[in-house]
């Protein structure tokens, strides 16, 4: 996936990461990984306020309180809040991206949805529809039935991390 971001910013890509992960949790670190800077990271997230600090100076309290669920039908929903366009490619790995994959496939001119099917325990994980760490089912079906590409990692992957090579 990192070649793929290479070659995407490569050829005039602007790239986003659109996970269920916390924003909170991912943005500190994707962009030393991926590439990607945190204002192009699409996640779930907390309310937070603006408050003034026993201190004097302002700060941002967290609340315990979910706003915003980027999972399943939440990814178009945040793509499109805070990106504010239809995606013209897309790659999922989980049901949790089933419907983000049917926003991308479902727009004008040509579109690409890919699924990255976990299928190798012994160099990572494999995962799909009846798995306790993950769930690919209902968004591998479709991809199936629809023609979206379906990268299986065991049998199309020589490598994948750089120390497999």
């Amino acid at each position: 996936m990192l070649e793929l971001l290479a070659y995407l910013h490569a050829n005039g890509f602007k790239t986003f990461i659109v996970s269920g992960g916390g924003i909170e949790f991912m943005r500190p670190w994707v962009e030393k990984v991926y590439g990607i800077p945190p204002e192009q990271v699409v996640g779930s997230s907390g309310l937070v306020q603006f408050q003034i600090g026993p201190d004097g100076k302002p700060i941002l309290m967290k609340l315990p309180k979910v706003e915003f669920i980027d999972d399943g039908p939440g990814k178009p929903v945040g793509i499109n809040r805070f990106i504010g366009r239809r995606p013209i490619l897309a790659f999922g790995n989980s049901d949790g991206d089933l419907q983000m994959l049917q926003w991308t496939a479902a727009g004008t001119g040509p579109r690409f949805a890919g699924i990255v099917h976990h299928t190798d325990g012994e160099r990572e994980w494999a995962y799909d529809r009846k798995s306790h760490i993950g769930k690919l089912d209902k968004a591998l079906d479709e991809a199936l039935a629809k023609g979206w590409t379906v990268m299986d990692m065991k049998r199309d992957w020589k490598a994948i991390y750089s120390f497999q090579r």
